[in-house]
């Protein structure tokens, strides 16, 4: 920093011709003193320490104004006279050229006013005289800024060694001689140090007045050839100078921003000259530094490339750059930020990730990315789902541009799974990236219908190599997945639900719970199947599971859905709820369970016969015993089901169904139902419960039609076996008994010939059953009825008496 503040006057000296070899050594009487660079080793002269001081007072009174007032004022000092100079050994202590507050208040009071001195006039503005400009009680002023170490200018180059004073050409811009100080004479060094601080000011002035107005001005030859500011390393210095001091306002940072850019974008060889100028930047205002950079240079040019390089060299800087990225990515197609000089241009969530993907290769800054990685992933995948789905016109304009500068993809979104790829890459998670590779998640990634699929298989490939950071995506999903209107809702959830497996549900469960019973009654199907895979895991845990009590009620609504996978999930849920005995059901929920649990005992899917199937069976232990009598006729109905079930070919159902009705038995307090199910004596299962349920034999009998088109051979056989011993007990309903028979006649083809068989045979009793209930029939007496009661052997004929009266 030394050298490049000593380098700077050399660049604000005004130089002039020198004589001819032939000027006589008396036209020279400023030989003497001629300051020279400083340089450790070597003695400084007193004349070399009273011009530096004069330069350091003149500076600090510059920089002083620039800090208080904008640039849209006119300087016109008084009339200056430099005071005594400060001795040798003062100067040697200030050697750094730094002065604390304390030194500059003591210097300001040195530069005094002189009534006839010329104004520095600056056109179209107005004048303001140093000596107020300087004064330390003005409202905006900023804190004494440092002196910076600049050497002075080289009498050798302000005169030549022979010039006469005649020959000079530009005496136009030589101090004019100033008038009669009453007090004191003034001298030819005292013009010449007024002339430099008044060359001082008005570059320094036109300097900032470039900045806040940004006009484009040549870093190079051509545009300003005649002005020193077409210098790099004077403009560079001069921003430096003023951003040291500190920024006065934070409206003009996004113009130092600019500027800093138009700097590196002109000189190529200089990408590293004002990295602690724009650090400086970046540290008091980060949010105007990323934004104004994104809205700059949205491609990420070599100049952006450079600024991104040097704000993300220090964790601190780094962290809250990407932080702010990270929020861009997030807000698709455009970000709205509003910068310190309030300028409200959206910024591009693609310019965001153009630069991410830069910054990611410049393999810096990864304790930083380590930090961020959480809210980079999500809106990454965030910005990989709209890009797919949504492609604003301005969005593909600027990816055009984008791919001119360099090779990319065609499409942005396979840009953001490269920048995906890239980040996990950062992280040492590359057997992740394989891994999907290997099982096409990638390009599922790129589709809109299986977006949430490819998410799902991501989360389950964190999960299983790099759980801490699964772990910590979840943290953000939730908080994402918390707000009311969520554009990305179904990944997020896909991404939860499997990284569910992977985290420990008593710490997190209570907030996962939260966020997956306000989706339950979502619009979307897929979202509803999602949610319900949650609930199955936080259910097998048993202190999650007693949370979800409250979720019951509306559990149970959905087991009336067409969705068969809703459905198997919900009646999973509903399983693992109920198997802790200790949780009690409420009498209105039990008998709405036990009525949407029936039709599924007869579900394609062997899985919900199963579950429903035990999920009834724990209705009938945990009801309360108060609606137990409003549940009897619930269970009454399950009977008959139960016992079909229990002839299921898959053996798991058929024993659940055993059990099953072995309970419902015991609900009914049929002690008789009871005995022949734990003997497992099913073919007098018909006789006994019609028996005793002879009022409720046309019931049975419909219950029963259903199952004669059972896929099931047995299940068919069943039914046949109980239509024909329910035929015997029907009376008086010849409309029923003659559909029952007309629905028998139709298995007389049934694939299997001993269905066909039974068919048939059903079918003559069922007839001949109907002939008897004819009214040339009579009632038996009630003293051959008896008889038949107490010998069963009687039965038979009995019967077949009734048949051959009835033919007759």
């Amino acid at each position: 920093m030394a050298e490049r503040r000593f380098s700077l006057c050399r660049f604000l000296r005004r130089k002039k011709k020198k004589e001819g070899p032939g000027t006589a050594p008396a036209q020279q009487p400023e030989e003497v003193e001629q300051p020279q660079p400083l340089q450790e080793g070597r003695d400084r002269t007193e004349e070399q320490d009273r011009a530096r001081g004069r330069f350091r007072r003149a500076a600090q009174a510059v920089r002083k104004f620039v800090g208080i007032r904008r640039p849209k004022t006119r300087i016109a000092p008084s009339e200056v006279m430099a005071q005594p100079d400060p001795t040798p050994s003062e100067l040697t202590a200030k050697a750094d050229g730094a002065t604390s507050e304390g030194e500059a208040d003591t210097d300001i009071p040195a530069v005094q006013c002189l009534p006839s001195a010329p104004g520095l006039d600056i056109a179209g503005e107005r004048v303001v005289s140093v000596e107020e400009a300087m004064k330390p009680e003005r409202d905006t002023e900023q804190r004494p800024p440092r002196v910076p170490k600049l050497a002075w200018l080289k009498e050798g180059e302000e005169e030549g060694p022979g010039a006469a004073p005649s020959q000079q050409p530009e005496e136009a811009e030589q101090p004019q001689p100033l008038q009669e100080d009453p007090g004191r004479d003034r001298t030819q060094e005292q013009d010449r140090a007024r002339g430099r601080f008044r060359r001082a000011a008005q570059m320094v002035c036109q300097f900032t007045r470039c900045i806040w107005r940004e006009e484009t001005i040549a870093m190079g030859a051509g545009g300003m050839a005649n002005s020193d500011l077409c210098n790099a390393e004077t403009s560079a210095a001069l921003l430096d100078l003023l951003v040291e001091n500190g920024v006065s306002s934070a409206e003009k940072v996004p113009a130092f921003v600019r500027y800093i850019h138009r700097w590196l974008t002109a000189n190529v060889c200089a990408e590293r000259r004002l990295d602690r100028t724009l650090l400086a930047l970046v540290e008091a205002h980060p949010v105007d530094v990323v934004v104004t950079l994104l809205r700059s240079a949205p491609c990420c040019d070599r100049a952006a490339v450079s600024m991104w390089r040097a704000i993300i060299s220090l964790r601190t800087t780094a962290e809250s750059v990407l932080t702010i990225l990270a929020l861009v990515l997030g807000s698709w197609p455009a970000c709205s930020m509003r910068t310190s000089d309030g300028d409200e241009t959206e910024v591009f969530a693609l310019a965001a990730t153009v630069a991410l993907w830069k910054i990611l290769h410049l393999l810096c800054c990864t304790r930083a990315v380590r930090e961020c990685f959480p809210n980079l992933f999500v809106h990454l995948l965030f910005q990989v789902f709209f890009s797919t789905v949504q492609m604003p016109e301005e969005v593909d304009t600027l990816w055009r541009e984008c791919r001119k500068q360099r090779s990319l993809p065609i499409k942005p979104n396979r840009f953001a799974v490269l920048t995906l790829k890239a980040l996990l890459h950062r992280l040492r998670c590359e057997s992740v990236v394989v891994a999907l590779e290997r099982k096409c998640g990638w390009d599922t990634l790129l589709n809109a219908d299986t977006h949430h699929y490819a998410v799902g298989l991501l989360a389950r490939e964190m999960g299983s190599v790099c759980t801490p950071w699964c772990c910590s995506i979840v943290c953000c999903l939730l908080e994402l997945l918390s707000e009311e209107m969520c554009p990305w809702e179904l990944p997020a959830m896909a991404f939860l639900v499997e990284a569910l497996v992977y985290l420990d549900v008593r710490e997190c469960g209570e907030s996962v719970l939260q966020i997956l019973s306000r989706h339950l009654w979502s619009e979307c199907p897929e979202m509803r199947r999602q949610v319900l895979r949650g609930l199955v895991v936080l259910s097998q845990d048993a202190v999650t599971a007693k949370r979800m009590g409250s979720l019951t009620e509306s559990l149970v609504q959905l087991l009336w859905d067409a969705d068969g996978e809703l459905v198997r999930r919900t009646v999973s849920v509903l399983g693992f709820l109920f198997s802790d005995k200790d949780i009690q059901l409420s009498s209105p929920t039990a008998l709405q369970l036990a009525e949407a649990l029936q039709p599924l005992f007869d579900n394609a899917d062997s899985s919900v016969q199963l579950s429903s199937i035990l999920l009834f069976r724990a209705v009938m232990v945990t009801g309360e015993k108060e609606g137990k009598k409003a549940l009897k006729p619930h269970v009454r109905q399950s009977l008959l089901p139960l016992f079909f079930h229990c002839h299921d070919e898959n053996q798991r159902v058929a024993e659940a169904s055993g059990e099953a009705l072995l309970c419902v038995a015991g609900f009914l307090k049929r002690k008789d139902l009871q005995k022949i199910v734990k003997r497992k004596e099913l073919w007098k299962f018909s006789e006994c419960l019609l028996e005793k349920e002879r009022s409720r034999v046309a019931e049975y009998l419909r219950q029963a039609l259903p199952y004669l088109e059972s896929p099931q051979e047995p299940l068919r056989e069943a039914a046949l076996r109980f239509m024909g011993m329910a035929g015997r007990y029907v009376r008086g309903q010849p409309e029923e008994l003659q559909d029952i028979i007309e629905t028998l006649q139709g298995l007389r083809n049934d694939t299997s010939p001993a269905i066909s068989s039974l068919a048939l045979q059903s079918c003559r009793v069922l007839e001949a059953a109907q002939r008897a209930a004819s009214p040339q029939l009579q009632q038996p007496p009630d003293w051959l009825c008896g008889a038949c009661k107490s010998c069963p052997a009687l039965r038979g004929s009995l019967w077949l008496c009734c048949l051959s009266s009835g033919e007759a």
